[in-house]
């Protein structure tokens, strides 16, 4: 996963969800790896891996529910890939140059990047909870499930609410160019910025779905897909709602919502903007006032230097020439 700029954003997940990488079944633990293993998970390593191992193995036993489904039962298998080139070979050519982690829902195996594994590439424990949310999905509905609902599933299983952050900061997208649905399956595909936005416009339409029933969140939506086999269906049994009526919910909330976050934070761009562009010209303008002001000041101080001077001579009774008067030939030759 990668995080996103500050304000801070936190964490983005730049990850494959669903989809065998190719070979994905060849796919062996090395001879020089390790095995970790407690409850329902496998965690194959290396040495230099072995300190992430267990992190993350206590962290998927920690919390191994996930939000409106039953408790999953499959044995994960948990690869921690040394090297880029060695997560390279074993996710195969199924994953986008950008991911740090893939999920093969149809083996239960998830490879991720290990130590290896850069600080764009986020939190590994969140990264695994991600890859988890879409092995437990699988378990519990089966293929099918539609690829926007399935990365936003995961996302929100996760808590990557900081993925929000690309919908605070760009009003085209919420305001003109919020896509289908569906629309958004092709978005997972395009490069690391629209994935990003495809992801958040993804989990928000899952947290949509959650708060559309207060009390029991998604497992009343699950009850009814599981038993109909279908996410149309599965909506209108449990919410009175087509997908096209969700649809019209979803991007009027994402309006109303983040319409005028996301125009407050371009206009604050374009003030910096016009900062740094029109910032020299009013410093420049400010220090030719300034020294503007100073000339006037200096003239007001020689003006109130002759007052005093003036006003002096007049009380010792001198007489003060004015120096616009010509001089005295007179008064000159009889000095």
């Amino acid at each position: 996963m990668r995080a996103l700029a500050p304000a801070c954003l936190w964490l983005l997940s730049a990850v494959l969800g669903v989809g065998a990488p190719a070979k994905a079944q060849d796919l062996v633990p090395p001879p020089a790896s390790r095995e970790l293993a407690e409850g329902r998970f496998r965690v194959i390593h290396f040495a230099a891996e072995a300190r992430l191992a267990r992190s993350l193995l206590s962290e998927a036993l920690a919390r191994d529910t996930f939000p409106g489904l039953p408790r999953p039962n499959a044995v994960v298998q948990l690869y921690l890939a040394p090297d880029a080139g060695t997560f390279s070979a074993w996710v195969g050519s199924g994953a986008p140059e950008w991911g740090a982690a893939i999920a093969v829902p149809r083996l239960q195996r998830i490879v991720m990047k290990g130590r290896d594994a850069g600080a764009a590439d986020g939190d590994p424990r969140v990264t695994l909870r991600h890859e988890l949310a879409h092995l437990a999905l699988f378990e519990a509905l089966g293929p099918g499930t539609p690829r926007w609902f399935d990365e936003g599933y995961a996302s929100y299983a996760a808590g990557e609410w900081g993925r929000e952050q690309v919908l605070v900061t760009s009003v085209g997208l919420v305001w003109r160019g919020l896509p289908s649905l569906a629309g958004l399956d092709s978005g997972f595909y395009a490069g690391a910025e629209q994935a990003q936005r495809s992801y958040a416009l993804a989990h928000r339409a899952v947290a949509e779905l959650a708060m559309l029933d207060a009390d029991r969140g998604l497992a009343l939506l699950f009850e009814h897909w599981r038993r109909e086999g279908s996410f149309e269906r599965a909506l209108r049994r449990a919410h009175g709602m087509s997908s096209a009526d969700f649809e019209k919910h979803w991007k009027s909330r994402l309006r109303r919502q983040y319409g005028m976050l996301a125009l407050a934070a371009d206009l604050t761009v374009l003030t910096l903007f016009l900062t740094i562009l029109l910032g020299p010209m009013w410093w420049q303008r400010r220090k030719r006032q300034r020294a503007r002001l100073e000339r006037m000041r200096e003239v007001d101080r020689l003006a109130e230097a002759r007052e005093r001077e003036s006003a002096l001579s007049a009380l010792l009774g001198e007489v003060v020439p004015d120096p616009s008067d010509p001089p005295d030939e007179g008064r000159i030759k009889g000095s």
